[in-house]
């Protein structure tokens, strides 16, 4: 990525508690983007900033890695994908620590994966994921009807086929929580009906 900078300036109605962001392109890319999506996230602004900022940082990375050329190839999407799911690793893993500071601890596998499907999503996305269901084998289906990262988006055809960019960063959210809660896991999303997503979690077996 070159040096170039994104200036990201939110709603004007909002300016007084959230002035402006910068995102450096280069090491601090991620390292500000954590600070501010933790900051967000924790209540200490407006949640809705941290939609915005999220639609932003997605669009930012991935031209960059296009930029110079004509259009991106499956290895340069990747990238993208990795950068933004390392992001919200981070992220994940600050959050959770915070949740369950004074928790009692899980009493297995499953009692972790409702906390993350009830009180976790709550904190991050503003409600609970609306259905679980798993094979009893490590592998858990969240469903979220109403996800809000893609709420902001249409649901025209060419929309739906931009929304799995916009849901590394989530994946990399469950991830880093799940692996400070013990869980070492993969987590995918697909979207068949917009804003309705289904994110898969695969529990990795020591």
């Amino acid at each position: 990525m070159t040096g170039r900078k994104l200036l990201l300036t939110p709603p004007v109605n909002r300016l007084q508690q959230f002035p402006l962001v910068l995102i450096p392109s280069g090491s601090q890319e991620a390292d500000l983007f954590f600070c501010v999506a933790y900051r967000l996230l924790t209540g200490m602004a407006d949640e809705s900033l941290f939609d915005f900022l999220h639609m932003e940082i997605v669009s930012h990375i991935y031209k960059e890695q296009q930029s110079g050329k004509e259009e991106m190839d499956n290895k340069d999407r990747g990238v993208c994908v990795s950068v933004l799911e390392s992001m919200g690793f981070r992220v994940g893993q600050g959050l959770i620590e915070r949740l369950t500071r004074d928790s009692p601890s899980f009493k297995d596998e499953l009692d972790v994966m409702k906390f993350v499907c009830k009180d976790f999503w709550t904190k991050v996305f503003r409600r609970q994921i609306d259905n679980l269901r798993t094979n009893h084998q490590g592998t858990y289906v969240l469903q979220d009807n109403t996800f809000s990262l893609l709420t902001q988006l249409s649901n025209g055809k060419q929309y739906l086929d931009q929304a799995p960019k916009y849901l590394a960063f989530s994946c990399g959210i469950v991830r880093g929580a799940l692996s400070s809660l013990g869980l070492d896991s993969v987590v995918t999303a697909e979207v068949s009906v917009m804003p309705s997503c289904k994110f898969q979690v695969v529990v990795q077996k020591l």
